[in-house]
């Protein structure tokens, strides 16, 4: 099965919600539209940055519907904390005519037990057998997917194509070295904000899951063709791509956080899209010193990048 759909750049899209606070699916939908426009590969949708937890399952699926319907590209997340759960999502995006699946982790429920774990991704993995999967990998669930549960469960299951890494550079590099190295039908995914220079650069990621891509797509896209720009020795590239990470540091660092999805709805709502003002739990929200200190990063980071992107060679190996 091919992995195709894992490679580019794709960002994980959050919920926008309407007056009464439920899911605006229209708005979900425009966006998405906007982002793959702009030069997005494909588009993620439910995972963490959508805000799972806080929707129902009949959501979560109406969601992949709309997004599918409106001729998008989608790879449904199938986060849940009961295995039934994530099976049913599995299935119906495989129904629906999604473009693949991220394969998350059990929660909370005997999270750390390798047998319940294998279970739950053969569970996913089965239902939808026709889409091809990525393992998502994230200390935060608290379970590391190892290289031998990897191959044991791609022995079983040729749609397992990919491994999505959220974690920090020591992890990258073990997926690298030891599940995605040397095997073509295997791609590896920088499932983090901070972990796109040294994914391309340092660990042969062939694509990358993005938060901050949904506010700011031009620069991300930017960003990730001079990371792989670098990848094939451009000495450039790798300099201007160091220092471009360099300046999306402390934004990109909101995608490690819990709070990543109040800080990236700031910053559509900074960008022009008045949609993302609203969370679903009414007191979901920054704090005053939290709403500062992002609207003066972004800024900052909005007013170098404009000087900064004007310099010769600054979009060298790109397509802004």
């Amino acid at each position: 099965m091919k992995s195709a759909i894992f490679t580019g750049v794709i960002p994980a899209l959050m919920t926008p919600c309407t007056p009464d606070r439920q899911p605006d699916f229209d708005a979900l939908v425009r966006t998405a539209q906007q982002l793959v426009e702009i030069g997005m590969s494909a588009v993620v949708y439910c995972g963490s940055m959508g805000d799972w937890p806080l929707l129902t399952d009949a959501q979560r699926m109406e969601g992949v519907e709309r997004l599918v319907a409106a001729g998008l590209p989608v790879i449904a997340g199938t986060g849940a904390v009961n295995t039934a759960s994530a099976v049913a999502l599995a299935a119906h995006a495989q129904k629906a005519g999604a473009a693949g699946l991220m394969v998350i982790p059990r929660v909370l429920s005997r999270g750390n037990s390798p047998i319940a774990q294998r279970n739950h991704f053969k569970a996913i993995l089965s239902a939808a057998p026709d889409l091809p999967a990525v393992i998502y990998n994230s200390p935060h669930y608290g379970f590391e997917t190892r290289a031998d549960l990897f191959f044991a469960l791609r022995a079983e299951h040729p749609n397992l194509v990919g491994f999505k890494e959220f974690g920090g550079t020591r992890s990258m590099s073990y997926a690298a070295e030891h599940i995605t190295s040397g095997n073509p039908d295997v791609v590896l995914m920088a499932g983090v904000d901070t972990g796109v220079y040294h994914g391309y650069v340092k660990a042969g990621a062939e694509g990358t899951i993005t938060g901050i891509g949904n506010a700011i797509p031009r620069e991300i896209l930017h960003f990730v063709a001079l990371a792989k720009a670098a990848a094939k020795g451009d000495v450039d590239a790798r300099q201007r791509a160091l220092e471009l990470g360099e300046a999306l540091e402390v934004l990109s660092t909101w995608d490690e956080g819990t709070d990543l999805v109040l800080y990236y709805k700031h910053m559509m709502v900074m960008q022009g899209h008045p949609e993302y003002t609203l969370h679903f739990n009414e007191t979901d929200e920054l704090s005053p010193t939290q709403r500062a200190w992002a609207e003066t990063q972004f800024n900052q980071f909005r007013a170098w990048y404009d000087q900064w992107s004007r310099l010769p060679g600054a979009v060298q190996a790109c397509k802004v």
